[in-house]
């Protein structure tokens, strides 16, 4: 069945004469409009069009013509938000933010992309990244609709790969601090996949701690609900809900909708938005509104058009079906506890450290490089997906051999000892060029040892001390993170036109180089 489309044009003028969208408070477990007092249940979809048809990151946020072409589909399903993976700092995305605002749907955006992103198995955090964040924020946090950020999605997915959590939670913390700092109040959470093995680890280390560095709430990607046989015990919802009693942060699904059993008649949603679930959880985001390969859309998207899979019509008549029943804003008193950070053991499946990695800061890296004397020839990452693969290697290399003979700790990072070094989060062509400075003024300096195939040059220094190094602050990082806890500070929704003045983010002249991810896999080397 074909939807009828109504033009951009048409689309555009209602956004106009529409009030704005009420912003959304988060007051103790549980989100609130926060001009009605109303109990706020997210009845989602995961919204990612054309996320196969290209290696490149896409933006739906930026394609009117494809919000054109979405949003009745939206509307008519009945869904009051959206979760979008995939956004660019760059681009336009008033149209498309200024027609799902009129139409009452609340956007939720993660920060990372397949090449922005803290790599699982190899993880690093630099000034990079959390530019490229900044920036993001910088972009969506004016739109009145954007109720909350992702810092990551499924990072850590296994028992062998938690110490990533470190990372991840590290810029959670900065992002959180940069988002207070424009005096915006957008809560910031992460999102995980269900894994028995580590699943109470991982919701305690990301609600424990200083406020501060902890998240504001909390999304599961659950699929352990499949077919009209299932049910709420048998599925295992029950455990999970049973997990997040009494706590002090909201939680709601950031993906659902096993469809091991087709076609999905999504009974789970009977729950999600009923008396078994309410109380806890905020409700949840379906996966997913665009059919792919893997067969999960609600939509298929051709050009202009788009066509309903049984499933969309499946999900519509589960949502329309349900009301959830909630509590007012004043009659509400949070009692949720937080908790406490997990314990460190490969015996307990969990090897990170409360300890976080430091916030990066451009000048501190800048500083180092003045006392330099072998760096690299090239001042930026490669952008060419070529060059770019050249670069890792030979920086791998370099990162491989010196750190066996030269102590690399400074640029290194360990997050099961919590210790990290003071320059462990610059950019790769800093942290290479202070390793090769080690491997120069190790060999005395002498002809040839600062060539490194003729990656790397000798330059004069400007300084001979870089112990000011690690105390410089950038100018717009009116922001600190805390290691201990203090007092709740309320994590609301809103929205601001103050980042249109914001100070330039940590980062951000390096902010279109490809997959510097990528590259930063390739560098680290724990040696703590």
């Amino acid at each position: 069945m074909r939807a009828s489309l109504l033009s951009a044009a048409t689309l555009l003028g209602l956004a106009s004469q529409a009030a704005a969208i009420d912003p959304l408070v988060i007051k103790g477990s549980k989100w609130f409009n926060s001009k009605t007092g109303a109990q706020f249940f997210v009845k989602g979809v995961d919204y990612q069009p054309d996320i196969t048809s290209t290696s490149a990151v896409r933006d739906p946020l930026a394609d009117t013509a494809g919000c054109t072409r979405d949003l009745p589909f939206l509307k008519e399903l009945g869904v009051n938000a959206i979760r979008v993976y995939q956004t660019e700092p760059f681009g336009n995305h008033d149209q498309c933010m200024s027609m799902l605002s009129a139409a009452g749907i609340y956007v939720m955006l993660d920060l990372s992309t397949p090449t922005e992103t803290i790599n699982r198995d190899q993880p690093t955090y630099d000034v990079d990244l959390l530019g490229y964040y900044q920036s993001k924020v910088d972009t969506f946090s004016k739109y009145d609709n954007v109720f909350a950020f992702l810092a990551g999605n499924e990072v850590t997915n296994a028992y062998n790969n938690t110490g990533a959590s470190a990372y991840v939670k590290a810029a959670l913390r900065d992002v959180k601090a940069y988002i207070k700092s424009k005096k915006l109040t957008i809560p910031v959470g992460y999102a995980t996949n269900d894994d028995a093995d580590i699943r109470w680890q991982l919701q305690t280390y990301f609600d424990c701690g200083a406020t501060t560095d902890r998240a504001d709430f909390y999304g599961i990607n659950l699929y352990e609900w499949c077919g009209p046989t299932a049910t709420f015990e048998s599925s295992g919802y029950a455990d999970v809900v049973k997990n997040f009693t009494n706590w002090d942060i909201p939680v709601l699904l950031t993906e659902y909708g096993c469809n091991a059993i087709k076609p999905r008649t999504f009974p789970e949603v009977a729950a999600i938005y009923g008396s078994q679930m309410t109380s806890i959880f905020s409700g949840g985001f379906v996966y997913e509104y665009v059919q792919e390969a893997n067969d999960y859309g609600l939509v298929q998207v051709s050009g202009s058009s788009g066509t309903k899979t049984v499933d969309f019509n499946n999900f519509k008549s589960a949502l329309a079906a349900v009301n959830p029943s909630g509590v007012s804003m004043s009659s509400y008193t949070p009692s949720g506890k937080q908790q406490s950070c997990p314990a460190v053991a490969v015996s307990n499946d969990w090897i990170a450290s409360s300890s976080l990695p430091p916030m990066p800061s451009n000048s501190t890296c800048s500083c180092m490089m003045k006392t330099l004397t072998c760096v690299s020839k090239s001042t930026t990452v490669p952008t060419n997906a070529g060059d770019l693969a050249t670069f890792g290697t030979t920086v791998s290399n370099i990162f491989g051999t010196v750190c066996g003979t030269v102590d690399c700790s400074t640029v290194s990072g360990n997050a099961t000892t919590g210790k990290y070094g003071k320059y462990s989060f610059c950019d790769p062509i800093q942290r290479v060029s202070w390793v090769m400075t080690e491997w120069y003024n190790n060999q005395r300096n002498v002809d040839g040892s600062c060539d490194f195939g003729g990656f790397a040059k000798v330059q004069s220094v400007k300084s001979t001390d870089d112990s000011s190094c690690s105390s410089q602050k950038d100018d717009n990082s009116n922001i600190s993170s805390s290691s201990s806890n203090g007092e709740s500070s309320s994590s609301t929704s809103s929205s601001s036109s103050s980042a249109a003045t914001a100070k330039t983010p940590v980062g951000a002249t390096s902010m279109a180089a490809l997959s510097v991810g990528v590259v930063l896999a390739l560098l680290t080397t724990t040696l703590f």
